[in-house]
């Protein structure tokens, strides 16, 4: 089922976010939470969820009641890796900062489809983009900064280091921002699209708490939360795409296997009632990877070689040939790559 068919809905936990900050200028729950026919009961609820129209309502009422028209960079610093349930939990027992992007991307269908996020490296800069798919209305200021100002309080509480960097956002600079400019990350207003940007040795930043076991038991869960959304994907896909989306060696099934939590019987077992071998997904997820990074990377095709783990340039420019029937530069010219 696609984004655009979903019913865009997040989590109560933002709800509950939402009603403990305005506490801070003592506007009771009864009174926020009555716009929108909510009752504190339901907050106890941490597998019910509401419409993003709804939250987007709360989010206007709460700026009202306040007074306080900043309120993303409130929700943004008050940000904890619990908000996000057991994707959090995953996050927090990666081993590095990219691995923790990584879960996010894979699994952020759980928190919301309002957002789509995209991650793209080039050289020393990484970039995170957000897609709204859904109306945010008055109250796109407060979604956006909130995300981006809480991603960052993320990756400084996981590693124990500023991640630094900056962000754009894809609105005009609001009448606030200066106020809140000291606490913020380095602002643009007004660009074509809204994203964060880093430095890319930023994502081999060791996430404190690591801890491989955990992740594969936080990784099953969210898998269980795809699945009960309507979000599931098949093994084959599951497998491809961590061979095009990672930088671990997963050409060894062993490895796959144990990252899925599955053992390599099981796994060759599963792919094959799919109709797929796990050799051949291993080709098709390295051809991903390897045309992503010829179509959207400044790297050289020899950097890109080794990168993809291949022996020398030659080998690699052999492979893309037999995957497109052109040379890498060929390849970049067709499609006007840089």
């Amino acid at each position: 089922m696609s984004t655009t068919e979903q019913h865009h809905s997040v989590p109560i936990a933002l709800v509950s976010q939402l009603v403990n900050m305005a506490k801070r200028w003592h506007v009771p729950a009864a009174d926020l939470l009555s716009c929108v026919g909510l009752h504190e009961k339901a907050l106890e609820d941490p597998l019910e969820r509401v419409p993003v129209a709804t939250m987007c309502e709360l989010l206007a009422r709460a700026r009202t009641l306040t007074g306080e028209p900043g309120l993303g960079y409130y929700l943004g610093l008050q940000t904890r890796a619990t908000l996000y349930g057991y994707l959090g939990f995953a996050t927090l027992s990666a081993a590095t900062v990219g691995d923790a992007l990584k879960l996010v991307l894979e699994f952020a269908p759980i928190f919301s489809t309002a957002l789509a996020m995209s991650l793209r490296v080039e050289g020393r800069v990484a970039s995170l983009s957000f897609e709204e798919r859904a109306d945010l209305g008055s109250v796109r200021d407060i979604v956006l900064i909130s995300t981006i100002v809480g991603l960052r309080e993320l990756g400084r509480a996981s590693t124990g280091r500023d991640t630094g960097g900056s962000a754009e956002y894809a609105f005009p600079e609001p009448d606030y921002y200066e106020r809140f400019a000291h606490v913020a990350l380095y602002s643009r207003f007004d660009r074509p699209v809204t994203r964060m940007q880093f430095d890319s040795a930023v994502l081999d930043f060791p996430v404190l708490t690591a801890d491989p076991t955990a992740v594969r038991l936080a990784r099953m869960q969210c898998e269980r939360e795809l699945d009960e959304l309507g979000f599931g994907v098949r093994l084959a896909d599951r497998v491809r795409r961590l061979v095009a989306d990672r930088d671990d060696d997963f050409g060894s099934l062993e490895r796959m296997a144990a990252h899925l939590g599955l053992s390599p019987r099981t796994l060759r077992r599963r792919l094959a009632g799919e109709g797929a071998s796990f050799s051949a997904l291993v080709d098709h997820g390295r051809r991903d990877k390897a045309l992503r990074l010829l179509r959207s990377s400044r790297l050289s095709i020899e950097d890109i070689a080794r990168q993809m783990g291949y022996t020398s340039a030659s080998s690699f420019a052999r492979a893309v040939h037999r995957w497109t029937g052109k040379t890498p530069i060929q390849y970049r010219r067709a499609i006007g790559a840089p």
